[in-house]
């Protein structure tokens, strides 16, 4: 069975559907090493960004548990780099909240604050051949099946290999701050109502769910 880690906001949006708890953690120490790999296309072949995002770039993100600083390789996953990009860059994640976590496991956001700036990005990319597994801190966003990308995003909290080969693309790393992804609030667990949170925003957030963690700003590093 395929996990998905979102669906269609016309559907009800983000859930990693099929997936309503972590899956057993792996019996080691640490996390595992990325599996060596070349990404799948060749640098020559990766398209210019239409939206100006740099072959490498770093985004901080300051959240309600410190500061996050993530770096983006465009040739690990260029279609995913380039939305993230122009999230960051249109202020989407301004008070976003951390809606659903599921320790050693994953984190995931990517509902705006302002329901009017979800419906904005709405708008489906293309899939990333995966390049890079989704090993501890690096960057993913979630699908629903081929093509259904939009704005919500998860960070992985242990190395979860077995979404590789489910078509799940990182497209960056956590450099710094893992340890405040790591102490985001997960009381709350796998929110009820992500449909709600589409369509209200923060309204419902703070009402149903006050004391989830939240991103305060993200900004593109100079």
């Amino acid at each position: 069975m395929r996990l998905s880690l979102a669906i269609p906001l016309a559907a009800g949006l983000l859930l990693l559907a099929g997936c309503s708890s972590a899956p057993e953690p792996k019996k080691e120490s640490a996390p595992p090493t990325p599996a060596p790999s070349e990404p799948v296309t060749p640098k020559a072949a990766i398209p210019p960004s239409k939206v100006g995002a740099p072959d490498v770039f770093k985004v901080k993100m300051e959240t309600s548990k410190g500061p996050v600083v993530i770096e983006v390789h465009r040739e690990w996953a260029p279609i995913g780099a380039d939305r993230f990009y122009e999230l960051v860059k249109d202020g989407f994640f301004t008070e976003a909240r951390f809606f659903r976590i599921v320790p050693n496991f994953i984190v995931q956001f990517g509902l705006a604050a302002d329901p009017k700036m979800t419906k904005k990005w709405d708008k489906q990319i293309a899939d990333d051949p995966v390049s890079r597994t989704n090993r501890a801190g690096s960057i993913t966003f979630a699908t629903a099946g081929p093509g259904t990308r939009t704005s919500q995003i998860f960070i992985n909290l242990r190395s979860n290999m077995m979404l590789d080969n489910q078509g799940f693309a990182p497209f960056g790393q956590v450099i710094e701050g893992m340890e405040a992804i790591e102490k985001l609030n997960s009381e709350y667990g796998e929110m009820p109502d992500q449909q709600a949170l589409t369509m209200r925003g923060n309204a419902y957030a703070k009402d149903k769910f006050p004391r989830l963690d939240f991103i305060k700003t993200a900004t593109v590093l100079p």
